[in-house]
């Protein structure tokens, strides 16, 4: 379980999606969410799209591994659909805040990697932001006011890149997640190869 959390215009979702095309064994985790579908979504590609009473539901059932409300949307990460893909020695990568981050550790420790995105400067992220051209003023503000409170729990992760620079920082990550990939608890079948290998 490979989480990527940034403040938004870090390049989280840049590096998250030419992880995904380049990158074998490893899917995106699909959310639930109560927000309402954009055009060009697709349900169950993009999210699980759902009503709050559904989403509360699931939330009573224990259905969820990590979920929270944000900027009043909740999202919540499906337990079963993940333990299942883990047991087939499926990766997934999350692209969750720190709330999402420390639930999802809390509960799946060892399978957890966590990996936080900073700008290269508070300046940089606004200016990102305003490039985009899809937010007003008050939205940048409060997604501004936002990073900076998400940026404060960058100790609560396993690794930490500046993304001064898109293509370094993507290979950073690979190089991440390649390392984690090799961990001796993590590669599978290791008993009984080297039992041949002895034999």
């Amino acid at each position: 379980m490979f989480i990527l959390s940034s403040p938004s215009g870090a390049g989280k979702t840049t590096i998250a999606k030419k992880l995904l095309a380049q990158v074998d064994g490893l899917g995106m985790s699909v959310s639930v969410t109560t927000r309402p579908i954009r055009p060009g979504e697709v349900e169950g590609k993009d999210y699980h799209f759902v009503d709050r009473d559904t989403f509360s539901q699931m939330v009573e059932n224990g259905e969820f591994l990590e979920w929270a409300e944000v900027f009043g949307n909740c999202y919540g990460t499906p337990k079963a659909q993940i333990k299942a893909g883990l047991k087939a020695g499926q990766d997934y990568l999350f692209d969750i805040d720190w709330q999402g981050t420390q639930q999802l550790y809390q509960r799946m420790e060892v399978d957890v990697v966590r990996v936080f995105l900073l700008p290269p400067s508070i300046a940089e992220l606004e200016d990102r932001l305003r490039s985009r051209g899809t937010d007003s003023d008050e939205v940048i503000r409060s997604r501004m006011d936002r990073a900076k409170a998400e940026i404060s729990h960058w100790d609560g992760y396993d690794y930490v890149v500046i993304n001064d620079d898109i293509e370094s920082c993507y290979d950073s990550v690979l190089h991440i997640l390649e390392a984690e990939r090799l961990r001796r608890a993590r590669q599978t079948g290791l008993v009984d190869f080297t039992r041949k290998l002895m034999a």
